[in-house]
């Protein structure tokens, strides 16, 4: 892929310094989200004790929440961006403020699984839609740095949560889950409803190109029925859904390799265990991923950077098989797992937004991000592998080469179908410059 350069218009010399605030009130919105996804889980044993439901039952609400956090972001990218520039994301985001804060306000009073799972699904419809802002925002303002902006918005919901885990365990234990429920649900739903208010995309030719851009892009806009009947389309999310399961069916069994280990409880840092220290270097590893990755990406090609991470990967995850049972070897190549998977939340939105656009990326990479759900369905497949054997090692076997499977796609299916879509989009350009535009979105739909 050749990179290809942008010229500079007089408009676009000087460098808008409004879309770093947009950036950083999306990175916000994402950092206040992420406990309603990965502080779930400290939540799961006060509602047993509580209320004698079953974990399995209870973390059906956990199911919901990721199910229409991911499912329904197409038509919240649609709304965002049907609404306009300055109207869509204030309005799509801020009712995801307030379905977020009422969400996990239910939860804290439910008595019933029935109002358990309406509060799931309310937080999962509100966290997808604040998602899928964040993500259309950042990769329509920063057509020059793509990868990194999408990388900061998707670290801020990697890394978040370490931010909260703490002080909502510490609620919990003085004043019930209840109540950590409820005012943390108030004060971060609340808090994304006012920071929504403040940010917006750009016009129609107001975001700056204030240097060549070195990857490739797209010279016009595709509508969602476009992207839908593209061939490259198809292969990207093919490739994400597997990138998303890999990393999903190992992180879902973490703690039982552990045990299968013998190393979950022993003791590596003062009063930590050897699980508690991995899963704290891996969420921070999760969120370094995400804007390093970006950054590379803007400068060497997405493709090349996607080859190069799902390489590590495969790596790592053997890695984690080879030196696993000591303490320290299952500590840093957990890290690295995360580091390696992580990535795939912003190379995918960047790739997706370099094919099809910019101007209706709210839509198109809230229909890619739809991969994640899909690949939460191949997460018992890491069960049912090592129930067939006993040994979890297996998981670590398909996980690895499903990063190798990735690799090969990569080199020899998306770089190839991605070449062969920009060399269309050029024989198009002359059409489109003689006055063929491409379907509105609402005629897509």
């Amino acid at each position: 892929m050749s990179p290809t350069a942008i010229p500079m218009s007089a408009a676009s010399v000087q460098p808008s310094h409004e879309r770093w605030r947009h950036l950083i009130l999306g990175v916000v919105c994402m950092i206040l989200i992420a406990n309603f996804q990965y502080g779930w889980s400290v939540f799961v044993l006060p509602l047993q004790n509580a209320h004698g439901w079953s974990v399995a039952n209870i973390q059906f609400a956990f199911t919901l929440f990721v199910a229409l956090e991911t499912w329904a972001t197409p038509l919240n990218g649609w709304l965002a961006d049907r609404l306009g520039p300055h109207f869509g994301p204030r309005i799509v985001m801020g009712a995801g403020g307030l379905l977020v804060g009422l969400g996990w306000m239910i939860d804290g009073y439910a008595t019933s699984l029935p109002v358990l799972y309406l509060g799931g699904a309310l937080s999962g419809l509100g966290s997808g839609a604040i998602y899928c802002v964040a993500v259309g925002t950042a990769v329509k303002w920063f057509k020059d740095h793509r990868g990194l902006a999408v990388g900061l918005v998707a670290g801020g919901f990697g890394a978040g949560a370490a931010l909260t885990i703490i002080p909502i365990r510490m609620v919990i234990e003085a004043n019930g889950y209840a109540a950590a429920f409820f005012w943390f649900g108030l004060i971060q739903g609340g808090a994304v409803v006012v920071i929504s208010q403040f940010i917006r995309n750009p016009n129609p030719g107001e975001a700056p190109v204030v240097a060549e851009i070195k990857v490739q892009q797209t010279s016009r806009s595709y509508t969602a029925r476009e992207v839908l009947s593209s061939r490259v389309f198809w292969v990207l999310y093919v490739l994400d859904v597997l990138m998303c399961a890999g990393g999903l069916v190992v992180t879902a069994y973490l703690a039982p390799i552990a045990t299968s280990y013998g190393i979950s409880n022993t003791v590596v840092f003062l009063s930590a265990t050897t699980l508690s220290v991995a899963l704290v270097f891996a969420n921070v590893m999760n969120g370094v991923a995400r804007p390093l990755f970006g950054w590379v990406s803007d400068h060497i090609g997405l493709w090349q950077t996607m080859a190069i991470a799902f390489t590590l990967g495969a790596g790592s995850y053997f890695m984690l098989y080879v030196v696993g049972s000591h303490p320290w070897g299952f500590i840093f190549f957990v890290g690295m797992v995360f580091f390696c998977w992580g990535n795939i939340f912003s190379l995918f939105p960047s790739m997706c937004t370099d094919l099809f656009g910019a101007k209706y990326a709210t839509t198109n990479t809230s229909m890619l991000y739809t991969a994640k759900g899909a690949a939460a369905f191949l997460v018992p497949l890491g069960a049912l592998a090592a129930t067939a054997t006993g040994n979890w090692n297996d998981v670590l076997f398909l996980a690895t080469g499903i990063n190798v499977l990735a690799v090969f796609l990569v080199l020899f299916v998306l770089r190839p179908a991605a070449n062969r879509h920009h060399a269309e989009d050029v024989l198009e350009e002359p059409a489109s410059k003689a006055g063929s535009s491409p379907l509105p979105l609402q005629a897509a739909q």
